[in-house]
C-alpha cells in the first residue's frame, strides 16, 4: 500500500492535482494549482443541459486543471479511459500494485460514503485512490476531512456511469514531478491566459460578458407565459449551479483570489495583492446574488428580475475592473 498525504480542499479537481503533485515531492497548494491552470471562468451554455436547464459554469471544463498544471510545470500525466469496465478496474489495480496513487473521475451519486443530500448524478467528481484492502479501495476524496473507503462494486459504478460528461473510467497520475516552480515566469503567463478567457472571449455567453448575459436572460425568462412556475425553478437551478455543483461561483472566485494573494506574496507584487482583494469582493457579491435569488425563488422576497440583473451587472463591473488592473502583468 502506498503512503499518501490527504489534504481537504475546496474543490475536487484542484485538490486532487495539488495533493498528487505534492505527493510527488513538489509542494503545491490548491489555490496555486487552480490559478496556474487558468481555470476561472463564467459560461452560460444552453446547449448543455443539467436537470433539463442550461449548464452554467464558473470554472473551465473537467480535466482543464490537470492539463493546465502539467503545461505550466512542464510535467506529463498519464491519462486513460476505457470502453470495458473490467479493463478499467484491472488497470487501476495494476497501478496500485506498483505503489502509484491514482486520480479518478467519477459520478458522485454512486459513492457510498457521500451523505445522502450530496448524492446526485454528476459525472465529474475527482478523487484519489491510493491503496486497496480486500474488496475496499482506500480513497482520498478532497472534499472530506479524512480518508474514506469505497467497495469495488460502487467504485466501478461511479467510474463508468452514463450521462453527461461520462468519465468512461478516466484515471490519471503524474509521470514524474519537477523539483521546483519558476513562479516569476509561470504566474504572469497563467494570469494573462485567464484574463483572455474572462475579458477577451468573442462569444457573449463567456466571461464577463456572460455574466451580463445571464442577467438579461433572467428577464427574458420572466416574460415567458409560464414564468410563474418556471422562473422560481430557473432561479433555484442557477443557485444550485453556483453554490452546490463543485465549489460554485463564489467559491471559485475566493479560490482564485487566494492564488493571487499567494502569488503576490511570493513575487512581492502589489498588483496581484490588490486584485486578490477585488476578486474577494466580487465573490461576496456572488454570495449576495445567491441569497437574494433563493429568497425570490422560495417566495420569501418579491420576484424582481431587475434587482437580480443589477446585482449581476455589478459583479461583472467588479470582475472586469479586476482583470483590467492585471492588464500587461
Amino acid at each position: 500500500m502506498t503512503e499518501f498525504t490527504h489534504r481537504q480542499s475546496a474543490h475536487c479537481e484542484s485538490g486532487v492535482v495539488a495533493n498528487m503533485v505534492s505527493d510527488g515531492g513538489l509542494g503545491l497548494s490548491e489555490p496555486m494549482a487552480f490559478g496556474l491552470s487558468s481555470a476561472l471562468t463564467f459560461a452560460y451554455m444552453p446547449i448543455i443541459k443539467m436537470a433539463g436547464m442550461p449548464l452554467i459554469a464558473y470554472r473551465m471544463p473537467p480535466g482543464h486543471i490537470i492539463k493546465g498544471v502539467a503545461k505550466q510545470l512542464g510535467m506529463s500525466w498519464k491519462r486513460q479511459t476505457f470502453s470495458d469496465p473490467d479493463a478499467g478496474m484491472a488497470a487501476l489495480d495494476a497501478q496500485l500494485e506498483k505503489g502509484h496513487a491514482v486520480g479518478l473521475q467519477t459520478c458522485i451519486y454512486w459513492l457510498p460514503y457521500m451523505p445522502e443530500d450530496m448524492r446526485f448524478h454528476f459525472n465529474a467528481h475527482n478523487l484519489v485512490v491510493y491503496g486497496r484492502d480486500g474488496d475496499d479501495y482506500l480513497v482520498s476524496d478532497p472534499i472530506f476531512e479524512g480518508v474514506v473507503r469505497c467497495d469495488s462494486a460502487s467504485l466501478r459504478k461511479a467510474r463508468f456511469a452514463k450521462g453527461a460528461m461520462a468519465a468512461k473510467g478516466m484515471m490519471y497520475y503524474p509521470e514524474g514531478t519537477p523539483k521546483e516552480i519558476d513562479f516569476a515566469k509561470a504566474v504572469p503567463k497563467a494570469v494573462r491566459m485567464n484574463r483572455r478567457i474572462m475579458v477577451g472571449a468573442p462569444l457573449p455567453v463567456i466571461g464577463v460578458k456572460g455574466i451580463r448575459f445571464l442577467g438579461k436572460n433572467i428577464g427574458k425568462v420572466a416574460a415567458r407565459p409560464d414564468a410563474n412556475t418556471y422562473l422560481p425553478q430557473y432561479l433555484g437551478h442557477i443557485v444550485r449551479m453556483q453554490e452546490e455543483i463543485g465549489t460554485g461561483g463564489a467559491g471559485f472566485r475566493f479560490l482564485y483570489a487566494s492564488f493571487l494573494q499567494e502569488a503576490g506574496k511570493k513575487l512581492s507584487n502589489d498588483r496581484l495583492l490588490q486584485a486578490s482583494a477585488a476578486l474577494t469582493d466580487a465573490g461576496d457579491s456572488w454570495r449576495k446574488f445567491a441569497l437574494v435569488a433563493t429568497k425570490m425563488a422560495r417566495g420569501r422576497q418579491t420576484l424582481d428580475v431587475k434587482e437580480l440583473d443589477n446585482i449581476l451587472n455589478g459583479i461583472a463591473d467588479k470582475e472586469l475592473a479586476m482583470w483590467q488592473g492585471l492588464k500587461g502583468i
